[in-house]
């Protein structure tokens, strides 16, 4: 009886631990694959939102912060298509050819069509999936198109800088489209995309899960705001710390001399129409009763705009937009998914925009379809479990925006940052390193490269041959047309259709394979010839 009566307390043991695995299963690994919405704000600073301290306000924001998890040291390129380029494939910018510059209007760049995008793998997976927004990855051709990379419905500009009010042009040419087709919706920019957002959530397939990219133009430049917004902000503080870099700082003393009124107000205004946005769109998750099954991501796609007419605030970071100090590259950057993800949480690891395609697809259990190696990888265990992942393997970014000839260079990982500018004269180059202990050193305030000039060398040589890997046709810091160079009218039907394109990407001058294979080594470290 008493060996029976210690059996019988085994078993309700067994029972409890078993059903207490089960209960952990289910909150870690839900069976029903999440929606995923994936929301990019276009150089916010570090210092913009209300969690970090910002006098702006940002309630949205702060619902996925105190909701999900704060990842406080995701990182970006410090301009905008190379970061767009990298979160779509999960490689890095400067295999793609987009890493020292954006793709301007009179370019004919875009990402390779052999490329795997983010929303193919989602599509292949069952998903339904949108785009609403910028896209600012390639407009020349139609094997650039959103449409041919994996959404099925996008509604949106094909460039940056259309504006907040219609006529939404760039350089005269109207662009906003839904699907290849030039669109006349009218009002506010920001809510328009918020709007489309949320009549798509609510008339999508339920039987499907959805995968949603929402990237704002806000708050980029040239700013604007509702009349309501601007004056809630009119007299907000513009009497911003230091950015603590030459380029960004003289701009704000040259606006300053010339009794220039300061971007902070109308800038603060156009962040709190966004955060409105994003609000609707969590609402209207609340509303369809799918918040529970919805992973919301947010992240910014470079640092804030710390320049004169820019309007951003990075502080405590050094820099802000095109350069690659913390206030260029370190972003904010949220992930809420209910009963998932930790609420209230902070993941302090190193994480870039190439590991959040293998990240999100191991979330929601899609796999990666891509045929080419991944730069990314997947964090998705780490940030559910609050583990800590060291980084010993560098990671790179660079910026020769705006000058033309001026590269903004960084590897870093969790030990060491190196800053590396590079200036090209027509008769000589003129480098200079900056080295930081970053994880002691987070504001970058004390250079030790003198202290350490064996472990400036072994960064640098790791720069350059990263640089080596740059098609030689990738993007410049362009900032004109070629001479002569006329817009369209109309940006919809500027791409090249599919059908007046051959089936295969062009070759380069070279006769055949192994002269292009000898002309691509004696390139060497100045870039490649074949595409890889």
């Amino acid at each position: 009886m008493k060996n029976r009566c210690k059996e019988g307390v085994r078993l309700l043991f067994s029972c409890c631990v078993l059903l207490s695995s089960l209960s952990v299963l289910a909150v870690d690994s839900p069976t029903k694959l999440p929606n995923v919405i994936v929301i990019v704000a276009d150089d916010l600073g570090w210092n913009d939102v209300g969690f970090h301290g910002g006098n702006i306000d940002t309630p949205a924001l702060d619902r996925l912060a105190s909701e999900g998890v704060e990842l406080h040291r995701f990182y970006t390129a410090p301009i905008c298509s190379p970061t767009r380029a990298a979160l779509m494939t999960a490689r890095d910018p400067i295999k793609l050819g987009i890493a020292y510059g954006v793709i301007s209007p009179w370019d004919n760049n875009g990402v390779h069509p052999e490329e795997h995008f983010m929303p193919e793998s989602f599509l292949a997976a069952g998903y339904q999936t949108a785009m609403v927004g910028k896209w600012h990855l390639g407009h020349a051709q139609m094997s650039y198109h959103p449409n041919q990379r994996g959404f099925e419905h996008f509604y949106g500009h094909l460039h940056t800088q259309v504006g907040f009010y219609p006529p939404f042009a760039n350089l005269g040419g109207r662009d906003f489209q839904r699907n290849g087709v030039s669109i006349d919706d009218q009002g506010y920019e920001t809510f328009l995309l918020a709007d489309e957002v949320s009549r798509y959530i609510k008339q999508r397939d339920r039987d499907k899960p959805f995968f949603v990219y929402m990237p704002f133009i806000a708050p980029h430049t040239p700013l604007d705001a509702p009349q309501q917004l601007q004056k809630k902000y009119a007299d907000i503080n513009t009497d911003l710390a230091p950015a603590r870099t030459e380029q960004t700082d003289m701009t704000r003393a040259r606006a300053q001399q010339m009794g220039t009124p300061s971007a902070r107000p109308m800038y603060a205004a156009v962040v709190d129409g966004m955060d409105q946005a994003i609000m609707q769109v969590l609402n209207t998750l609340d509303e369809e009763e799918i918040a529970e099954q919805t992973l919301v991501f947010f992240m910014s796609d470079n640092g804030g705009a710390a320049y004169s007419y820019g309007g951003a605030d990075n502080a405590p970071l050094r820099g802000g937009k095109s350069e690659v100090y913390e206030g260029g590259i370190r972003v904010v950057s949220l992930l809420r998914w209910p009963g998932v993800v930790p609420a209230g949480s902070r993941f302090d690891s190193i994480m870039t925009v190439m590991d959040l395609f293998p990240t999100l697809a191991e979330a929601a259990s899609v796999p990666v379809a891509a045929t080419k190696p991944l730069d990314g990888r997947s964090l998705w265990q780490s940030i559910i479990q609050r583990q800590r992942v060291p980084r010993q393997e560098l990671v790179f970014f660079a910026s020769e925006t705006p000058i033309y000839g001026e590269f903004n260079l960084t590897a870093f990982n969790d030990d060491w940052k190196l800053i590396q500018r590079v200036r090209q004269d027509p008769l000589q180059v003129s480098v200079s390193n900056q080295l930081f202990d970053i994880s002691a050193d987070p504001y970058e305030y004390r250079d030790l490269a003198a202290q350490h000039p064996q472990i400036v060398d072994r960064l640098a040589g790791e720069i350059a041959a990263w640089r080596a890997q740059y098609p030689i046709n990738g993007t410049r810091s362009i900032l004109a047309p070629p001479p002569g160079w006329r817009a369209p009218h109309d940006w919809a039907s500027y791409p090249r259709p599919l059908e007046q394109l051959q089936p295969n990407a062009a070759p380069s001058y070279a006769p055949n394979p192994a002269i292009e294979r000898a002309l691509d080594e004696q390139h060497g470290e100045r870039g490649r010839l074949i595409y890889r």
